[in-house]
């Protein structure tokens, strides 16, 4: 008997993020995790326009803070009008993120909590229920 491993539901990911080595060092571990990384933008404006030009996307990984062309939240509202699944990385998630998110993750955070919030949602997306949740991480769209 043969076990493969399913494919994630959350494949190709979006990184908006302004601080450089955040991006840098999130960009390369989910590549390394098997996520395609569609871009990494550090302006709003930018992400907003790649997501209102219909780029095949599941997931988009936003700060709330960004430093130039606006706010996560500008993104977050762009990507849930298309139907793109939210998550904030940010050190104070806002109120309207339950809104616009599946969920917000408190930076600083370690690459494995990365990694276990986008599979959370993952899981919701697919209909299932996460087993435990990351420190530091506020799931806000569940089954």
């Amino acid at each position: 008997m043969m076990f493969t491993r399913k494919a994630p539901v959350l494949r190709r990911i979006l990184i908006v993020e302004d601080e450089p080595l955040i991006a840098f060092d999130t960009e390369h571990f989910l590549e390394d995790e098997g996520f395609q990384i569609v871009a990494t933008i550090d302006r709003a404006d930018a992400a907003v326009t790649l997501i209102e030009d219909d780029t095949p996307l599941d997931l988009v990984i936003v700060d709330v803070a960004l430093a130039e062309g606006g706010s996560g939240i500008d993104v977050a509202r762009a990507a849930f009008e298309v139907g793109v699944r939210v998550l904030f990385v940010t050190g104070a998630c806002p109120p309207e993120a339950r809104l616009l998110a599946d969920g917000c993750l408190a930076k600083p955070y370690s690459q494995r909590h990365l990694l276990a919030a986008i599979r959370a949602i993952g899981q919701v997306a697919e209909g299932g229920r996460p087993r435990k949740l990351p420190s530091g991480f506020s799931l806000y769209r569940a089954v």
